[in-house]
């Protein structure tokens, strides 16, 4: 009888031996994405190049000789569900990093969470300069407002010769107002003049007051630094209206969404917004990305699939390089990072933990997104 309890007892630590070395054959790294909710398409384009890179980098055996587990959580585009997933990442899932989001909104509302349980973040495409602020836990691979404001500012005044623009901003969006800010800024100090300024809200359906007006202010160019998902009707009702003057923005247009309606795509014909990186650059690398993702999803990838994979290919790489899962270790490599070739460009982070690199303007044409000029930092 004896015997038989000491066997069972050995069992019990080999297969308690057995689970815990299961759970040390993979690295878990945390993604969080607004899989469903009206700007999904932001959330599935990450998600479909964040585990582009996940598979490209298991094939090369992985990192520190342990497959990469990407363990994803859907926040619904929804800021207080934003926090309980991250939550779960860090206490439940045990992740040693995370990739997210895409919204600066919701990037800050999961950001304090990593910082306070030391838990890098890499938010692939959050501008808002506050995102990185928040703690040196904290990166991102894309640039920030003030310079995407700089490139907007730079095409208007040089490009277009445009200097009287009027704002049409989204009040309760962390990314349309900071973007604004910058906005305002610069072009001004540029010698640009803003000569009218009116607010809306995400979904809002009428926009014919706010037009009238900004139209009413006889400007040159209208800029509206806010999401696809209002760019549509806002470019509709603004033709309706007898404004045919250029409407700019910013990398928050770009989804493949934003000219699918034939009436969107008539509007905003001859209209231009900042972003990250043009698919249609011969670069060997982005062309090489573009026809693995497309043989994989049937479809061309936008900016934000090419930001989530360089997210994901400089984790591993921050890991690799500290031969270690500690999120100390893995924050350290991260804030030393320089040159590192992404596919959507260069990357070197700075000391504030942004990513320092060029931006393009793009055009809308005949319902597509051509490139019409790359701007340097």
């Amino acid at each position: 009888m004896k015997n038989l309890q000491y066997i069972s007892i050995f069992l019990f630590f080999v297969i308690i031996a057995g689970c815990n070395k299961q759970s040390t054959d993979t690295i878990k790294i945390g993604q969080f994405a607004s899989l469903t909710g009206s700007e999904a398409t932001f959330g599935i384009s990450s998600d479909n190049g964040l585990k582009l890179a996940v598979e490209e980098i298991n094939s090369k055996g992985g990192v520190l000789g342990k497959q990469i587990e990407l363990v994803t959580e859907d926040n619904r585009g929804q800021t207080n569900e934003t926090q309980t997933v991250v939550q779960k990442l860090i206490n439940r899932d045990k992740v040693v990093a995370i990739i997210g989001e895409v919204a600066s909104s919701r990037s800050k509302a999961g950001a304090p969470i990593c910082q306070q349980n030391k838990i890098p973040m890499i938010s692939p495409a959050s501008t808002n300069p506050e995102v990185t602020a928040i703690g040196d836990y904290i990166f991102r691979v894309c640039f920030i407002d003030p310079f995407q404001a700089t490139v907007m500012s730079k095409f208007a005044l040089n490009s277009m010769k445009v200097k009287k623009v009027a704002l049409l901003i989204d009040q309760k969006n962390a990314y349309s107002t900071g973007l604004a800010d910058n906005f305002r800024k610069v072009f001004t100090e540029m010698g640009g003049e803003i000569v009218g300024e009116q607010k809306y809200s995400a979904g809002d359906k009428d926009f014919k007051a706010q037009l009238t007006a900004l139209k009413n202010s006889n400007p040159e160019a209208i800029f509206v630094p806010g999401y696809y998902t209002d760019m549509g009707l806002i470019a509709i009702q603004a033709r309706e209206l007898g404004i045919t003057i250029p409407l700019f923005g910013g990398d928050g247009w770009e989804s493949e969404k934003l000219t699918e309606n034939p009436q969107s795509k008539t509007a905003l014909e001859g209209s231009f917004f900042s972003t990250h990186v043009s698919i249609d650059n011969p670069d060997p690398k982005i062309q090489e990305f573009v026809a693995k993702y497309k043989a994989k999803y049937g479809k061309n990838p936008d900016t934000m699939a090419l930001l989530a994979y360089d997210a994901g290919m400089i984790l591993f790489d921050a890991i690799k390089q500290a031969g270690s899962t500690e999120g100390e270790a893995i924050k350290n490599k991260l804030a030393t990072m320089k040159d590192f070739p992404g596919v959507s460009g260069m990357i070197t982070i700075n000391e504030d933990r942004n990513a320092v690199k060029p931006a393009v303007v793009m055009e809308i044409r005949d319902g597509k997104f051509v490139y019409k000029e790359t701007i340097a930092p």
